[in-house]
């Protein structure tokens, strides 16, 4: 089949038609929607044209996520760099609680999580499940994010929700590395939940053997 001049032309004019359209289109919403539209997207070119127009840096989507947070969830962490470089509100949760430092902890996004600590992202809040950074971060595996936090005063021996401990979190999640860094820190492996099972026993319910020998070797000191 041959493809004539004139029918490369429709197809031309056809397409300018539809980027019209679209552009039309993203005029369309206010500039804050299209700022969490092109998040949402990952339009960086889009990001740019809405925060040029005037789009507010913590405009918020209907579950009260910044774009911070949405660029953290989806790790694009370029564009979590730019609105943290614009003055985003590094407390600001969304509407089920989740703060961008949570975001960061679970997403394993060091450089990200010292940048929220270092702008003053506080450490205690819960979400609507009771988690926390430090939760997060020591759930995830993020050893290197749990080292921040200890060294913002996070108490390594901190009971949250059903008693449990961010050791027992790191141990039902097989994550060796920060089960060392916490029982380094001093995290005290003979504490219990509130089914009375040790961090100890929730790596062997998860069959961590690396993880288990870990806490199996750590001296069982008392609380206090």
């Amino acid at each position: 089949m041959r493809f004539s001049a004139s029918a490369g032309f429709v197809a031309a004019l056809g397409l300018a038609a539809l980027c019209g359209i679209a552009h039309a289109a993203e005029q369309d919403l206010s500039v804050n929607a299209r700022l969490l539209l092109a998040a949402r997207n990952g339009d960086a070119a889009a990001l740019d044209r809405a925060l040029a127009a005037g789009a507010a840096v913590n405009a918020r989507n209907r579950l009260g996520e910044t774009v911070l947070i949405i660029a953290l969830k989806k790790n694009d962490l370029a564009t979590a760099t730019k609105m943290l470089d614009l003055g985003a509100d590094v407390n600001q949760p969304a509407v089920n609680g989740v703060t961008p430092l949570m975001a960061a902890s679970f997403g394993g996004h060091t450089a990200i999580a010292a940048t929220l600590l270092a702008k003053g992202a506080a450490v205690a809040p819960l979400d609507r499940l009771n988690k926390n950074a430090m939760i997060y971060a020591a759930g995830a595996g993020s050893t290197e994010i749990v080292g921040m936090l200890l060294a913002k005063g996070v108490d390594p021996n901190a009971v949250y929700a059903n008693d449990l401990t961010a050791l027992m979190w790191a141990a039902g999640f097989g994550k060796t590395a920060t089960v060392k860094a916490l029982l380094d820190a001093g995290a005290q492996p003979s504490l219990r939940d509130n089914r009375g099972k040790t961090a100890l026993d929730m790596a062997r319910e998860g069959k961590f053997d690396d993880t288990a020998k870990v806490l199996e070797a750590a001296p069982l000191r008392s609380p206090g």
